[in-house]
Formats: C-alpha cells, sequence, structure tokens
C-alpha cells in the first residue's frame, strides 16, 4: 500500500512538472524510482522510458488537436535520433549502476541550468541539416541511455535549429520524444530488466492526469517562477544522488 502511494504522488508530481512547464518533469522519475520506490538504476530508466512514453503520446494528441504539431519536421528530426536511441538503450543495460547514477545527476543538473537560462529570442529562419541531424541523434541518445524524453533539449533545438514557433516546439517535441522513447524500449526489451507494473502501472496513471492539471494549471500561474523552483529541486535531486554514489 506504501509503494502504492507513492508511485500515485510521485506520478502526480511528474506530471504536473511536464504539464505546466513542457519539459523537464520526466527527469524527476528515475530518482523518485530509484529512491522512493526501491528500483535499480537500470530498472528506474527503463520504468520512466514507459512513463515518458505514455504521458508523452497523451500529451501529444492534445497539442495535435490544437494543430501545435508539425508532423513531417518532427519525423525528420526524430528519424535521426531513432539508431542513437536503439544503441544507447542497449547499452545502459550493461554498464555499471553508479555509472549511470552519475550520468544522470550530471543531466539533472544541466536540465536545471539550461531552465535558470533567461529564454533566448525565437527562430532565426536559417535550418541547418547538419546541425538539425546532429541535435536529433544527441536527443535520442540521452533518451535511449538514461530513460528521460529530453523535453528541455528538444524544445530549444527545434525552436533554434528548426526555426519552429514556441508553441508548435513544445508540441513537436512531444513527437520526438515518443518516437525515440519507443526506440529506446524496443533496444531494452531483450535485456531482462524486470519492471514491477503493480508500481509502473499507477505512476504512469498520475502522471498522465497529472499532465492534463499541469497545463491548466500553467494558465493560471507565473510559469517563469514554477520553472525556476522546480530547476532548484532538480539541482537538489542531482546533489543528493552524487553525495549518495560517492560518500
Amino acid at each position: 500500500m506504501t509503494a502504492l502511494i507513492l508511485a500515485l504522488v510521485a506520478g502526480a508530481v511528474v506530471g504536473l512538472a511536464l504539464g505546466g512547464l513542457g519539459g523537464g518533469g520526466s527527469v524527476l522519475a528515475v530518482p523518485a524510482l530509484i529512491y522512493l520506490l526501491g528500483f535499480t538504476p537500470a530498472e528506474a530508466t527503463t520504468a520512466s522510458l514507459v512513463i515518458v512514453t505514455l504521458t508523452s503520446v497523451t500529451a501529444l494528441a492534445g497539442h495535435a488537436r490544437d494543430g501545435n504539431v508539425a508532423w513531417r519536421t518532427g519525423l525528420l528530426f526524430a528519424a535521426a535520433g531513432i539508431v542513437p536511441a536503439m544503441i544507447a538503450g542497449a547499452l545502459a543495460g550493461h554498464l555499471p549502476q553508479t555509472l549511470l547514477t552519475l550520468a544522470f545527476a550530471v543531466l539533472a543538473a544541466l536540465a536545471a541550468l539550461r531552465m535558470l537560462r533567461p529564454a533566448r529570442g525565437g527562430p532565426t529562419g536559417a535550418v541547418r541539416p547538419g546541425k538539425a541531424a546532429a541535435a536529433g541523434g544527441g536527443l535520442g541518445a540521452v533518451t535511449g541511455f538514461l530513460g528521460v524524453g529530453g523535453g528541455f533539449l528538444a524544445v530549444p533545438a527545434l525552436v533554434s535549429v528548426l526555426s519552429l514557433p514556441m508553441r508548435r516546439a513544445v508540441g513537436t517535441s512531444l513527437l520526438v520524444i515518443t518516437i525515440n522513447s519507443l526506440a529506446a524500449l524496443g533496444a531494452r526489451a531483450g535485456t531482462g530488466t524486470h519492471l514491477d507494473w503493480a508500481v509502473v502501472a499507477p505512476f504512469t496513471a498520475a502522471a498522465i492526469l497529472g499532465a492534463w492539471d499541469g497545463k491548466r494549471l500553467a494558465k493560471k500561474l507565473d510559469v517563469q517562477s514554477l520553472q525556476r523552483l522546480f530547476a532548484y529541486v532538480l539541482l537538489a535531486v542531482a546533489a543528493f544522488m552524487v553525495v549518495d554514489v560517492l560518500v
């Protein structure tokens, strides 16, 4: 019963962050699964991919209804990340647990710092195919290796590299994240990683519901203040993970 309650609460928090901020919420899923629910790093990153995929698909449907998904652009961007996501996903299950934890802590810190930076200007108008492929490939590798969606990386890349307006970049990033997460899950299917579905299922359901609430909440609150608060929480989580591994 305790695990179920923790899964529901953690899933709701992750979903609220995803819905309210448009990215970064999945970075909390892995430490929550490890430190609150007793998953190993390999199990947590795989479970996080399940949570990210299903939550992203749900959010994608809403953005698609509003016409905020650039389908062709998103598919081309995602195509560059499919192979890196599969390779990284296959390798992640064979790496030392300590290395996975440290790598995730670094990613969480980078995500926090990215959120604390002032927003840059709008689209530049110049699309560079080579840079777009590199950005898509890098995002796929991060998704496959660490089990996160990478919305905090995808959105600025789609704005600056592919010249999408911010609203369409957020919607399109969900398409990219979904495809990369599915590719990474496919690569991990044969690694033998065990998932406790009694925990993963309610965690995912709470995240999906939380994402819808977060989207509505973002319209009423100061999103920049929420983003800064979330960034400081991520920095604290990253520091805790590093201390836990090294001390």
